[in-house]
């Protein structure tokens, strides 16, 4: 179910057996959801890969070269 209904925002609350402390949820429950709204989206932060990866990526392009240069035709050695 949504909670936006054409422009109205609806929050029900049926917890407590009181009106009035429902009503009190209810708002509370509105307050932290415009909290959470307003709170700038947490950013993610780039890191640098390890010197152990950077290492083995180079050693499988290397392999990788390797491996392919050994498909080329030989050249002209005559």
């Amino acid at each position: 179910m949504s909670r936006l209904a054409g422009t109205v925002l609806t929050i029900s609350a049926a917890e407590h057996r009181s009106q009035r402390q429902n009503r009190v949820a209810a708002r509370e429950r509105l307050s932290a959801l415009i909290r959470e709204a307003v709170m700038p989206p947490s950013i993610r932060r780039s890191t640098k890969p390890t010197k152990g990866s950077r290492r083995r990526r180079l050693d499988e392009k290397h392999r990788r070269s390797e491996t392919k240069s050994g498909r080329r035709r030989p050249t002209g050695q005559d």
